[in-house]
């Protein structure tokens, strides 16, 4: 028995091959025990052998044919949409913890830094990288005051964004958009991500404008700090760009919100970026990091609920 839970990825392009990475070195309570691609070529199944993690070309049904299966308890999915689709549901059919790092939100949205430990579901939303940088602002805010609108604009390097990121650009803003006032709090939320082709590739940027009633602007700047730092424990190179921006928008001169018209009051501007760790992709890929860490610091809490309920699969028989 080791003490950990033991975990599987499907998905071995740029984030799974990532998120391997990061499992092995920085989990507290999880062992990495399979890669699973459908390239054989991949350079993803490739380093995960080099490292001993068993490896299958064969997609999800590969997983399953694997002797170790039984012995998993969650599986990370990266790989797109409409494949997690069936992928959770045999999945939830053996009992398998499902942590989806596609924009598909089959389960509830998580941040780490806003609902982690509130959420206990099956299957484990991680909403969009743009969405792990930008909403906990909108929530910052939120906390505060009532939001009326917040608009996130994602901006990372061309050479960051895999198939599977390219494939899912819709899923991307739908996801994000909605994640944005569940979580969020805002009444109204738009998403925009930008595939930056810039040579040398340039760090993750992120812009947040949130429209809400008036309220004491260091209040929200004391808050978005607080946040800030919530993020920053599990994703160290989340940080701000610059001061946080304040706009009074008076009566006689209201923005039109789309969906909701004419509104009046405090609009706040957000500025960060977010440098990667440089486990797998160099370290402008902080899209791919945050998304990761995310999913992570997800996936070791469960593993402490299950540890601690002696629930884990692969402790049955140690037990």
């Amino acid at each position: 028995m080791t003490g950990k839970v033991k975990v599987a990825i499907i998905g071995s392009g740029n984030i799974g091959t990532d998120l391997m990475i990061k499992v092995m070195r920085n989990s507290r309570h999880l062992e990495m025990s399979a890669m699973v691609g459908v390239d054989p070529q991949s350079d993803g199944l490739a380093r995960a052998s080099r490292l001993g993690v068993t490896t299958t070309a064969e997609g999800l049904d590969g997983l399953l044919k694997l002797d170790l299966f039984n012995d998993i308890d969650i599986v990370f999915d990266a790989t797109s949409a409409g494949a997690h689709r069936r992928h959770n549901d045999v999945l939830q059919q053996h009992g398998v913890q499902v942590i989806d790092l596609t924009p598909a939100a089959i389960g509830p949205y998580v941040i780490p830094a806003i609902n982690l430990e509130a959420e206990n579901a099956t299957n484990m939303n991680m909403v969009t990288c743009g969405g792990q940088a930008t909403i906990p602002i909108v929530a910052a805010v939120s906390r505060v005051t009532k939001v009326h609108y917040a608009e996130i604009v994602a901006s990372i390097a061309s050479k960051s964004a895999g198939p599977g990121t390219r494939a899912n650009i819709d899923e991307f803003t739908e996801t994000t958009r909605s994640a944005i006032e569940t979580l969020g709090g805002a009444t109204r939320g738009k998403a925009i991500i930008v595939l930056n082709p810039a040579e040398p590739p340039l760090i993750m940027r992120d812009t947040v404008f949130v429209l809400s009633d008036l309220v004491d602007q260091q209040a929200i700047e004391d808050s978005i700090a607080r946040m800030v730092a919530s993020v920053q424990a599990y994703v160290p190179g989340y940080r701000l760009k610059q001061k946080v921006q304040f706009d009074v928008i008076s009566p006689e001169q209201p923005l039109n919100v789309p969906g909701i018209g004419p509104k009046h009051g405090l609009k706040t501007s957000v500025f960060l970026e977010v440098e990667g760790a440089a486990h797998y992709l160099p370290a402008y890929a902080g899209n791919l990091d945050i998304m990761t860490s995310a999913a992570l610091a997800c996936a070791d809490m469960m593993a402490r609920r299950r540890i601690a309920a002696g629930i884990a699969r692969g402790h049955k028989e140690a037990a």
